[in-house]
């Protein structure tokens, strides 16, 4: 069976941490981020999913040390607001 294309992985993964406890940690960040990272570049398509999740995220009340990470990969990886 080939293996799902990144973007799916990653929003197929996305479903886990928001029905875990709602709110994405540092650990679940890393996580989707390294699977976006595996082949070494995010390209448009992780971008447009790694978006939503944060953006989702980011409706809630996120640890600061989690809101500056976002922030991070937002800047590192061109993923817009």
């Amino acid at each position: 069976m080939a293996k799902p294309k990144s973007y799916i992985e990653i929003s197929f993964e996305s479903i886990k941490v928001f029905t875990d406890d709602g709110t994405l940690d540092l650990h679940e960040l890393g996580f989707l981020l390294g699977i976006a990272l595996r082949d070494g570049v995010v390209d448009d398509d992780e971008k447009r999913v790694l978006g939503r999740i944060l953006k989702e995220a980011e409706k809630g009340r996120l640890e600061p040390r989690v809101q500056e990470r976002i922030a991070e990969v937002r800047r590192k990886h061109a993923i817009p607001a």
